[in-house]
């Protein structure tokens, strides 16, 4: 039963979630190849233009814990639907702007637009798969941002050759290009996406039964939490998760911004080359998010597979910033952009382990919203240290610290979730692949959770 519901469920979701995903994340990222031109003709510093990805991601922070609670009240169908439907429009509108000001307001609109969509998402997976699975469904999800830059960092490149193909320059070509899918797929979304399990054709009674009972034991296994979603924001183990998420998004967004900038100085390449080489990372990373997550739910050594990524992360970018040679440059970014990536998946399996639904959705929200300012203030420190050396490689070690934060950080946060965790009644036990083996004392819901820290 367990293995007939879970291939049911992960064939008719995952493959579309990865799709959406892999939209918005290049709907996220044009803007580091639309910089190569753009920057220019608005006249713009290197952190005076990284004002827009601050500018963004303030207003994903904002609008990002509403956005979970408004989901659960209007189903996930039609928010994530009107969710694509904004940002598909306002990244399409962004090739309209002219000057500093509207491209600010036109990066805030855009992050007012999308929140919610990757919180509500991870949410979403909580209504579908028990908690031993969360860490390779997670990961399996996060696939969408490696496949967004190897699909779309070559076809941005290509489409930025476009400069003044019907008096459009390239990037206003890359803005039109890519917020399209988004608004096409809503109208799938709407029609296709279910809200939850409880009334889906594709999944017999007993299919239905079977996992009502798994989700409905972990969730008496953790507890009733604490009532109000709000309440659970002010939670020591939800504030200290978001602190320590928060250094994860700066290294992966402030790589992903200026790594196009990084490559075109290396001289010589086409506007299409330096999509294709910036792609490279990412096949990396594709393959972490793949393998960690599975060992880390094989094991249940959770913590230690976050600090590991997390050490080969500031290890990866420190060596790449030294060196010289090109290709050995792009070899250490790649190992780096792996160990930023594939621990992620693994750290969102954290919060469900002390709370469960809005609870749950609200802490996710606010962990993504505090996490996800370092998508905004990775660029801007870069864009400054930049803009002082006159080198893009040396921003890279303001990646350095905040990956090296996140090593030190991961026996700080392990103490504080496990080190107040309780013995629970172990729930009814399954026949797939268990993930909370748990040397360590890291035990999922459900299961005995023995003290730790």
């Amino acid at each position: 039963m367990e293995r007939t519901v879970m291939r049911a469920v992960t064939w008719r979701l995952m493959p579309f979630l990865v799709l959406l995903y892999l939209v918005a994340y290049v709907d996220r990222s044009n803007v580091g190849f639309a910089k190569l031109t753009l920057q220019h003709q608005l006249g713009l510093s290197n952190a005076a233009f990284t004002v827009g990805q601050v500018a963004f991601f303030v207003a994903y922070a904002v609008f990002e814990v509403p956005g979970n609670v408004w989901l659960e009240r209007f189903g996930a169908r039609r928010w994530f639907t009107r969710i694509m439907l904004g940002w598909g429009a306002v990244t399409m509108l962004s090739a309209l702007v002219s000057g500093s000001t509207e491209f600010y307001l036109a990066r805030f609109a855009l992050g007012v637009a999308e929140a919610g969509f990757y919180p509500g998402i991870l949410y979403y997976l909580t209504k579908w798969y028990p908690y031993r699975y969360r860490a390779r469904v997670v990961g399996a999800f996060m696939l969408s941002q490696p496949l967004a830059f190897l699909v779309g960092n070559p076809v941005m490149g290509a489409v930025g050759g476009l400069d003044g193909a019907l008096g459009l320059h390239g990037w206003q070509w890359i803005f039109l290009v890519t917020g399209a899918p988004a608004v096409a797929l809503a109208l799938v979304t709407l029609r296709v996406l279910p809200d939850g399990p409880e009334r889906v054709g594709w999944l017999d009674e007993a299919g239905r039964g079977w996992l009502a009972a798994e989700l409905g034991a972990e969730a008496e296994a953790v507890g009733a939490g604490h009532g109000s979603p709000l309440r659970a924001l002010r939670d020591r183990r939800v504030v200290l998760l978001s602190l320590f998420y928060l250094c994860f998004p700066l290294g992966a967004y402030g790589l992903s911004f200026w790594l196009p900038t990084i490559v075109d100085g290396f001289g010589g390449l086409s506007s299409a080359q330096t999509g294709l080489v910036t792609a490279v990372p990412y096949l990396f990373v594709a393959v972490g998010l793949y393998v960690v997550p599975r060992l880390a739910d094989r094991s249940g050594a959770r913590y230690l597979w976050i600090g590991v990524t997390a050490a080969l992360g500031a290890v990866g970018l420190a060596a790449s910033a030294l060196v010289t040679d090109h290709v050995a440059q792009m070899a250490l970014i790649s190992l780096a952009a792996l160990g930023i990536y594939a621990g992620q998946p693994v750290l969102w399996t954290l919060p469900t382990r002390f709370l469960t639904g809005l609870q749950a959705a609200s802490a996710i929200a606010l962990i993504n919203a505090v996490g996800n300012l370092g998508g905004g203030f990775g660029p801007l420190g870069i864009g400054v240290i930049v803009d002082r050396t006159g080198s893009s490689t040396t921003g890279l070690w303001f990646l350095v610290a905040a990956m090296a934060v996140a090593v030190a950080g991961t026996f700080g946060v392990r103490r504080a979730v496990e080190g107040r965790a309780v013995r629970k009644r172990a729930a009814p036990a399954a026949d797939g692949p268990r993930g909370d083996g748990a040397p360590g004392g890291d035990r999922a819901p459900g299961g005995t959770v023995r003290e730790a820290g």
